[in-house]
């Protein structure tokens, strides 16, 4: 039998052969890592459906900060948990609320560490939707977006980086970018959450941020999981709108979508490794069924190769030390 002259298994024998010809590679400084944050002092609350992941109180922020900067992880992405919540959310654009404060802590012990906030109504909610009800129980869209608006400027008055909506409410990048300009916070960038999906994977998360609907869901207002065109509508109005990056939420399930939307924009692009991808992974190692590590980097490696420039993950401690660890 004759074989062709190129032999693929060539560049494959070793460690450092694969190396020299590797297409995607993952670096922890494209990781971002999520906080839950509440008030309180002296407390790191474990979330039982999220091994390994905390609610912190205020107090525990700079300890955490210096150990993701330890790992090389470059920014965070905030979460918040109010101590009250009403039907106007007012805690997510108060001056004084959870995320602002939190904000504030880090900035005093780490100014130059990047702060990137989740912008949404859901955890501040009394019924736990994404904005304003009407009477008939719908979420309305242009009276959210005010609110929206209120909570990027206070995140970025108390000194956030980055504003990340993440509502999907339509118009919300525009109302924000306009909101913060107005306010001489031009410089500040927005991470829009464009293609999220009302999806069965962020069940963990709604029992780490106390923000699951009181009745419902959210697939008025959140894209159908079937739709892959609808992603490429919704890129395009952030873009125009004015965002600086692009998201799409969850991750495995959309992996095509990532891909379009890198290749239909070429925007900087996120892809959010979402909580119940997370718990699987976590579930499944308790068990022994899976290698923990090698599953969580090539999870995250496919990610990168399906075009994602950065990821939140769950999973960014333990991969910034496993990569460290393979360096």
């Amino acid at each position: 039998m004759e074989f062709p002259a190129y032999r693929p298994r060539r560049l494959r024998r070793t460690p450092a052969l694969r190396a020299l010809v590797r297409e995607a590679v993952l670096s922890p400084a494209e990781l971002i890592y999520p906080l839950f944050v509440k008030f309180g002092k002296g407390k790191r609350d474990e979330i039982a459906s999220m091994p390994g992941v905390f609610q912190l109180t205020l107090d525990q922020l700079p300890a955490e900060i210096d150990e993701l900067k330890r790992l090389g992880v470059p920014a965070v992405i905030l979460f918040g948990l109010p101590d009250v919540k009403d039907e106007a959310g007012s805690g997510a654009y108060a001056e004084n609320g959870i995320v602002q404060e939190a904000i504030r802590a880090i900035k005093a012990h780490d100014p130059a560490y990047t702060v990137i906030t989740d912008v949404c109504m859901c955890e501040y909610t009394s019924h736990g939707h994404c904005g304003a009800l009407d009477e008939h129980g719908c979420v309305m869209n242009d009276v959210t977006l005010e609110m929206l608006a209120s909570t990027a400027v206070s995140h970025a008055e108390a000194g956030a980086d980055m504003v990340a909506p993440s509502d999907m409410m339509d118009g919300r990048v525009g109302a924000i970018r306009s909101a913060l300009d107005a306010e001489g916070f031009s410089e500040v960038p927005i991470m829009a959450y464009s293609a999220k999906y009302a999806s069965a994977y962020y069940g963990p998360f709604r029992d780490a941020a106390d923000s699951a609907p009181a009745f419902g869901d959210r697939r008025a207002y959140q894209m159908d999981p079937a739709n892959g065109e609808e992603a490429l509508r919704e890129t395009a109005l952030d873009i125009a709108e004015g965002a600086d990056i692009v998201m799409v939420k969850p991750a495995l399930a959309y992996m095509d979508v990532i891909r379009r939307v890198k290749d239909e924009f070429g925007y900087p692009t996120c892809a959010y490794n979402v909580s119940g991808e997370y718990a699987m992974v976590k579930a499944a190692a308790a068990n022994g069924w899976i290698d923990e590590k090698r599953v969580v980097l090539e999870t995250l490696v496919g990610l990168k190769r399906a075009g994602a420039d950065m990821i939140i993950t769950y999973h960014a401690k333990d991969a910034a030390r496993w990569l460290k660890e393979g360096e």
